[in-house]
């Protein structure tokens, strides 16, 4: 039994495991493919970062 409950409220528990984000050079969030290494999605509408998707560490 999933411990998300309940549906529509906005939010989730835990990270979205198959993805990760990082901060382009524009100030925007790009979210990536864990497997793949691929953006999937850039966040133009705010500079705010995805919810719920771990952030990658700067090397």
């Amino acid at each position: 039994m999933a411990t998300n409950p309940p549906i529509g409220d906005g939010h989730r528990k835990g990270a979205v495991r198959s993805r990760s984000q990082t901060k382009t050079s524009s100030g925007h969030w790009a979210k990536r493919d864990a497997d793949t290494g691929r953006f999937i999605d850039v966040k133009t509408s705010s500079k705010a970062p995805f919810k719920g998707v771990r952030r990658e560490k700067k090397r």
